[in-house]
């Protein structure tokens, strides 16, 4: 296997790592609902926005709008890269290495950039390594450099990132320790919730998060369960249901814009599908160049999906594709 040429972890070891753990999330769950997704379905038009070097750890694991490019986290390489709508990427900046290494980066053992947001004109990304001054929430700052804006624990692996303009804070998924983080712009963090159905049950729990409504929802990757958390008015975590299950491996998600519909990523066995409630239809496959999605975007009726090709390693890629209403 190739090493990566900006970091030290070996891909090879990468691989095997989450192909063991991975394959455990694609346990086959109960089939999928049959009924229709109302309000969307994705047409057949998947193209290849971008293909990625893997070699040079150009895994994107998360995606913003900004204007009319999009901007990702490549994760091995810990980088942001700015992707313009015809394919160009162009690297805005790469998180310092960790002094050792980031061998003790929880789950994984490789440092890796991973949630996103773009708040205020300013990209803010989690960065996972092990290490206790550097894992947490940094900003890019102007020169291309990034300042450390959160400290999160050691044995932590910051995943899913969105911001509430609403309480003027970040909110954090860690999907090692199965907990959401409340993050103020002073950097001050707390534990925003530990419910029990977070957690981790062999591989990694809570990872994606989204705001809808004035609810937050955060899918669990072993639990294959999206969850409503209600958000009382002091901005406390309220009550959790739970909204979908048997989705083997889910990864992030979106919202398409009707509704509570979902768009959300399945890992593991490389599929894209929509979600309406205990109904969910695949959309996007591996037919389509998908490798294993981490995460999608909704823009109007196109939606770009990011696939870091964890497992296979080979072609992490950005694709697009359209959905069209019924």
């Amino acid at each position: 296997m190739p090493t990566l040429r900006s970091s030290t972890i070996p891909l090879g070891l990468l691989a095997a790592g989450l192909l063991v753990s991975l394959a455990a999330c694609a346990t086959p769950a109960p089939a999928p609902q049959s009924a229709p997704v109302s309000a969307y379905s994705a047409t057949s038009d998947a193209s290849t926005l971008v293909s990625l070097d893997v070699s040079a750890g150009q895994l994107p694991e998360n995606i913003v709008s900004a204007g009319d490019n999009v901007v990702v986290t490549f994760a091995a390489s810990r980088q942001l890269a700015s992707v313009a709508p015809d394919g160009t990427v162009d690297i805005l900046g790469t998180l310092p290495a960790p002094e050792g290494g980031g061998v003790t980066t929880p789950v994984l053992g490789f440092p890796l950039a991973t949630g996103l947001a773009l708040v205020d004109g300013s990209y803010f990304a989690l960065y996972a390594t092990g290490e206790a001054d550097t894992t947490g929430l940094w900003t890019l700052e102007g020169d291309g450099t990034f300042a450390l804006v959160a400290a999160l624990p050691a044995a932590s692996l910051p995943n899913g990132l969105t911001f509430d303009e609403k309480h003027d804070r970040f909110l954090a998924t860690d999907s090692a320790l199965g907990v959401i983080y409340s993050i103020d712009r002073s950097g001050a963090v707390q534990t925003w919730s530990d419910d029990p159905q977070l957690a981790v049950t062999g591989f990694l729990g809570a990872n994606g998060i989204q705001l809808h409504d004035g609810e937050v929802y955060v899918s669990n990757l072993d639990a294959g369960t999206i969850l409503r958390i209600e958000v009382e008015d002091d901005g406390a975590a309220g009550s959790v249901s739970m909204v979908a299950s048997d989705l083997a491996g889910i990864d992030d998600f979106a919202f398409t814009g009707r509704g509570d519909q979902i768009i959300a990523t399945l890992n593991p066995t490389s599929e894209v599908v929509l979600v309406d409630g205990e109904n969910h239809t695949t959309v996007l496959s591996e037919d389509d160049g998908l490798t294993n999605p981490t995460s999608v975007l909704v823009r109007g009726d196109t939606i770009y999906v990011a696939s870091a090709a964890y497992v296979n390693q080979d072609t992490p890629n950005l694709l697009t594709a359209t959905l069209r209403a019924k």
